[in-house]
């Protein structure tokens, strides 16, 4: 079984991976692209007027020195250069997500006991969707290069928090007999929102709120499509491994 379990989730990672990066080359990356040339316009300094000359003698040595810090700071930030660079980058992260969201629905379908079969792949992929990407993205939406975020450890710990409160209560609603666990499913989902997700220190973003919006969707469908076609695709393996003989 294990076997069966590893050699699936490996076989649907890779083909959710390749998938997976077209997509977002037609829909997030261009967004993502658009997004980054807002945040270096609202990052390129203002001009200066001209200084006269005694202020050119006051600033010359700290002007040096900031030039020289901020160089440095440059020189030492690293990110995948435009083009082949990034799209490699990319499909390497999603080969690696698919792997492992295909381990993670594989996992919980065996723990569950059930048949598992394309159908239930596709139905267990869109309950990981709604537990860790729709919930949460109620509270924390997919955000642009430009968007101001709170911060980090905060941010994680909120979206742990909700989305491990969210694949409960979904299983509390889906699968429970009595309609007071239902009910708590219910509020237990409702209940990070009511806590509130950590808050920017401003909400005032480098890009047009139309383009935020768009890619806000755009991420949820890549990321529907992720959790669906993992399920389908290591539950359509996981089947066929285990009628194979030996």
């Amino acid at each position: 079984m294990l076997k069966s379990i590893v050699l699936s989730a490996f076989g649907a990672g890779l083909l959710v991976g390749v998938i997976l990066t077209a997509v977002q080359f037609v829909t997030t990356e261009p967004l993502i692209l658009h997004g980054e040339t807002y945040e270096q316009a609202a990052e390129a300094p203002a001009p200066e007027a001209a200084p006269t000359p005694a202020m050119s003698m006051a600033t010359h040595d700290h002007g040096a020195a900031a030039a020289s810090e901020a160089h440095h700071h440059d020189g030492n930030a690293w990110q995948p250069a435009d083009g082949f660079e990034r799209s490699a980058y990319t499909l390497l992260a999603n080969l690696l997500m698919g792997v492992a969201v295909s381990a993670i629905l594989l996992g919980v379908m065996t723990l569950k006991g059930d048949p598992i079969d394309a159908r239930r792949g596709v139905l267990w992929g869109l309950g990981g969707f709604f537990a860790a990407s729709l919930m949460p993205a109620l509270g924390l939406a997919p955000e642009l290069p430009g968007t101001a975020p709170a911060e980090i450890g905060s941010r994680q710990f909120w979206w742990l928090g909700t989305a491990a409160a969210s694949a409960v209560a979904l299983g509390l609603v889906v699968f429970a007999r009595g309609y007071l666990l239902k009910l708590l499913g219910v509020m237990l989902a409702i209940v990070p929102h009511v806590i509130g997700a950590p808050q920017p220190p401003t909400l005032e973003a480098a890009y047009p709120a139309a383009l935020g919006a768009e890619f806000v969707v755009a991420s949820l469908v890549a990321s529907a499509l992720l959790w669906s076609l993992a399920g389908l695709s290591s539950a359509w393996f996981y089947q066929r491994l285990s009628r194979a003989p030996g």
